[in-house]
């Protein structure tokens, strides 16, 4: 008999599997797709030799991660590669604000008014990610946190929803439009409770570990973790479609990296997540380009991730429609263009181009239209420079992978208390009515986003039903 059985090769899984073996553990894991990575995946999706991320492109959380820190991913050929500033959030007359490595350079971006409250906003916190980290990427009520007044401050701020931070700390839009486009990371309404605590964890994460792409594509994550598992005596499966739990060897736990739904229906364990609820989809599009973006403002041209639609308003606007079922119209955007400084990405002098847009859950239509409108807007001549486009919308991203039910890329509704309740109201929410069953997907605390956490703490919930 096995000690543990993971199934599912997304991040998460495949740190809880890390986790298990290192502690001696015999573990194998069952991916039905052909290859591991789940939301961390690298294919040609356009043209030959045009590398594309189809999910996870940038990694802010995962590059100094609790989870990845004691493993020696490095070992197993994932390098972290850091553009020259991790996010420019443009502007209509040709300026951005942006989110650098230095707090002085994002506060001077701001103007002169929020220079200042940016700088007061973030100065708690400097030299404090580990411990921000390792407090706030968990279940909050698992254990003392590690440094208490940190956590009492940071959490003051984080519980605050995004248009409350915005209009109590910040004057002008530049500020209020970048803290709405990093809070919109969690797609949630930014009136929701602790959206104020996403902007501000992706703002100290490019300040204290930048906002890095792996070389090669996200990809690299997977197969680091992947080798490394191997090296501790670990087996991975593919191609293996679970459908029963009949269908896996015998062992004393069942790890699931899936969605709850999905669990249950494997594990017979009838309508126990009947009342978890799944959020907004994207539209994704995947560009092969033949030259950079032609963005307008320059600090665009220099940044790992560009957010699309700069003011607070608008953002709000966008992600209302998505939450409420409506058309996206006018579209806030998150892109990424990691050949600007991979060049393994795509052909000499080519490059690709990777952008999203919110819509409904389970939404059918076709957005590419309103996508390349606003991204003409800050970057007239785009389209000129398109070879080749792969779309994806909810339908598409369900297909691909099975967690993201009706397209939702975060797998489970984020707004509001779910953030923290997940996948529901439970001392140990990796824990189910089966003793033996564990979840571990991100449909877990601390959520979405590749940091391996929530495999992390799967994990160690495993171990203390085991050898209690």
């Amino acid at each position: 008999m096995l000690d543990a059985v993971v199934v599912g090769a997304g991040p998460n899984g495949l740190t809880a599997a890390v986790e298990l073996a290192r502690r001696g553990l015999a573990v194998e894991v069952f991916e039905a797709a052909d290859a591991i990575g789940g939301g961390a995946r690298t294919e040609e999706l356009t043209l030959p030799g045009f590398r594309h991320d189809p999910c996870s492109a940038v990694h802010p959380l995962a590059v100094r991660s609790p989870a990845f820190a004691g493993m020696p991913l490095d070992l197993h050929g994932l390098e972290w590669i850091h553009p020259e500033l991790p996010l420019a959030h443009p502007f209509p007359d040709g300026t951005a604000a942006v989110l650098s490595r230095s707090v002085g350079e994002t506060a001077a971006s701001l103007g002169p008014r929020d220079a200042g409250r940016y700088r007061r906003l973030m100065a708690p916190f400097r030299g404090r990610w580990d411990t921000v980290a390792a407090d706030f990427l968990r279940t909050q009520w698992d254990g003392l946190p590690r440094d208490p007044v940190t956590y009492a401050r940071f959490g003051l701020v984080a519980g605050q929803s995004a248009g409350l931070l915005a209009r109590t700390r910040f004057h002008d839009e530049k500020a209020r439009g970048l803290l709405a486009g990093l809070a919109a990371h969690g797609i949630a309404p930014l009136s929701g409770f602790g959206t104020g605590g996403m902007a501000l964890i992706f703002a100290l994460a490019a300040h204290e570990g930048g906002w890095p792409v792996p070389r090669g594509g996200s990809q690299s994550i997977a197969d680091a973790l992947g080798s490394y598992l191997r090296e501790l005596g670990g087996v991975i499966h593919t191609s293996f479609e679970v459908k029963h739990l009949d269908d896996l060897p015998p062992a004393r736990a069942f790890v699931f990296d899936t969605s709850p739904t999905a669990l249950a229906r494997i594990a017979g364990l009838g309508d126990a997540y009947r009342k978890f609820r799944y959020g907004p989809s994207v539209f994704k599009i995947d560009y092969a380009l033949d030259a950079p973006v032609p963005w307008t403002a320059e600090p665009a041209r220099r940044a790992g991730t560009v957010h699309v639609g700069p003011t607070f308003g608008e953002i709000g606007e966008a992600l209302r429609a998505a939450v409420e079922g409506d058309d996206p119209s006018v579209p806030f955007l998150i892109t990424a263009q990691p050949s600007i400084i991979d060049p393994t990405r795509a052909p000499e002098g080519k490059h690709t181009f990777w952008a999203y847009g919110h819509v409904p859950n389970g939404w059918e239509g076709d957005a590419t239209e309103v996508i390349e409108r606003q991204i003409e807007r800050f970057a007239p001549g785009f389209r000129d420079r398109v070879l080749a486009r792969a779309t994806a919308g909810p339908p598409e991203l369900a297909a691909r992978n099975a967690n993201y039910v009706g397209g939702d890329i975060a797998t489970g509704s984020v707004a509001g208390l779910r953030l923290l309740l997940r996948p529901r109201l439970a001392r140990v929410p990796y824990a189910t009515a089966h003793p033996a069953v564990f979840l571990c997907s991100s449909a877990t605390p601390p959520g979405p986003g590749v940091h391996g956490m929530s495999g992390h703490h799967a994990a160690r919930a495993v171990w203390r039903r085991l050898f209690a």
